[in-house]
């Protein structure tokens, strides 16, 4: 396995990365996280993504990427969950924008042994900046058609307090993506109904968790064997109490990768339009709650569907 699996079987020690942070590095896991560099912060804890104002270790919870919230001096322990840490560039800066050229010498090659020796599904670089460090390009978020021999590459958001125009929802919506696309497990069929009312209100569900808070229009999964409709029956009236209405056609469907249900990675939804008469909706559960909306309202939303965008384009269907 080379110099890299004698590398992971050492890196605790104090001198086993040439850096300030030690790598954290193990054979087969999941993901490998690759930061750009060492910040004063992260060099004094000597551990990854140290200062309190780093999103990384959140949103590796909320996306469900670890079982549990870490602390960055549990750095190690993240093992034992199939993710590692690495940097793009070793050395420590005050802030990215401090590192040269220089700083990313042997950067492809040492990724390319990591993938290579230590063979992870995914190397997920947390920046922009630390895939143009490492390969001298340019890139977007998400999954890149560059690969490294059989490991994928993903670049997120960086979770640095710099980078603080690009908001939470943002942040969170790609490390979940990531989650769900990790996971290896299959993607789950479901139906949303777009219920209409005759003044063109829309139906929402709020939904609360301990990292976000969003609304969507009624439905869930398909259980084996259901149709469609059957589906969205037993949805409708399990979450609000809704037995009589006139189904219209399929709207739109769309897919997301993410960790919600146990045993999937993702739902892939279909959304019908659900004509009703105005009705009081029943009080929903704790954390949840239903509202009607105009379009207006749907367009101000700050907590809105990932749908939103196909939701409003929709709506001359209604």
């Amino acid at each position: 396995m080379g110099e890299w699996v004698a590398h992971a079987r050492d890196m605790a020690k104090p001198d086993a990365t040439p850096s300030d942070v030690p790598d954290v590095l193990g054979l087969g896991l999941r993901i490998v996280f690759v930061g750009i560099n060492p910040g004063r912060v992260s060099a004094a804890a000597r551990a990854h993504f140290a200062n309190p104002r780093n999103d990384f270790w959140r949103l590796l919870h909320a996306s469900r990427m670890t079982s549990r919230l870490y602390e960055p001096s549990e750095q190690f322990t993240l093992l034992e969950e199939g993710i590692g840490v690495t940097n793009a560039a070793y050395r420590t800066t005050p802030g990215s924008g401090d590192l040269r050229r220089a700083d990313f010498a042997g950067s492809t090659e040492r990724l390319e042994r990591i993938a290579r020796d230590l063979r992870p599904a995914w190397l997920a670089f947390v920046g922009k900046e630390a895939y143009r460090g490492a390969f001298r390009t340019r890139c977007e978020l998400g999954v890149q058609e560059r690969t490294l021999g059989d490991t994928k590459l993903f670049v997120l958001p960086s979770t640095s307090p710099a980078n603080a125009a690009v908001p939470w929802r943002e942040r969170l919506y790609w490390f979940r993506r990531l989650s769900g696309l990790a996971s290896g497990l299959p993607i789950r069929e479901g139906v949303r109904g777009v219920v209409v009312a005759p003044d063109m209100r829309t139906l929402m569900i709020r939904y609360v968790e301990e990292y976000e808070t969003w609304w969507i229009p009624p439905g869930g999964g398909v259980d084996p064997g259901e149709s469609d409709i059957e589906a969205l029956r037993r949805e409708l009236r399990e979450e609000v109490g809704l037995t009589e209405f006139e189904l219209g056609p399929l709207l739109f469907e769309r897919g997301h990768h993410f960790r919600i249900e146990d045993g999937y990675g993702g739902q892939h939804n279909r959304y019908y339009l659900v004509r009703v008469p105005a009705f009081e909706v029943e009080q929903l559960g704790e954390g949840s709650e239903a509202r009607w909306f105009t379009i207006d309202e749907l367009r101000v939303l700050p907590d809105p569907p990932l749908d939103i965008e196909q939701l409003l384009s929709s709506a001359s269907d209604w």
